[in-house]
């Protein structure tokens, strides 16, 4: 959230998209990223919250299709940004990266790095066989 919020506070990005889980009661990560980048002095009424970015397949082909988002820049750390990259280039969707820093906490470190590489088999065959995401839902403007 540090890396959006220091984006927003440099005039590189006019709105922010979070994108996450809120699949059940007491779960929500778009919630906790909005209060985040609040706390860190970006205003309420430039942050959009996606609830159903459940994996990053679905946070990135819903910024194009509900979202209605031509480009975008990813926030995120340099592994989960070349993955969200190469989903991006394969829904029309013209993406830069701007990786922001790892966790520095070794277990979680470790519990990424062995998921990334499943996750980028997975998202292969996602692009590959055409997987839709869970939900798309109904339009929402960004902006406007």
């Amino acid at each position: 959230m540090e890396a959006a919020a220091e984006l927003y506070h440099a005039g590189k990005v006019s709105y922010l998209l979070v994108s996450g889980d809120n699949h059940k009661q007491g779960y929500n990560e778009p919630e906790c990223m909005r209060q985040s980048l609040i706390a860190l002095g970006v205003p309420a009424s430039l942050i959009v919250l996606d609830y159903a970015g459940f994996r990053t397949f679905d946070s990135m082909v819903r910024c194009k299709k509900v979202f209605g988002q031509d480009s975008v820049t990813v926030i995120s750390q340099l592994w989960h940004n070349e993955r969200a990259l190469y989903i991006a280039k394969h829904s029309d969707l013209d993406a830069i990266a701007y990786n922001a820093g790892d966790v520095r906490m070794k277990w979680y470190y470790v519990k990424s790095r062995s998921r990334e590489m499943l996750a980028k088999v997975k998202v292969v065959l996602d692009v590959t066989f055409g997987k839709k995401p869970k939900f798309l839902g109904k339009p929402v403007i960004i902006g406007r």
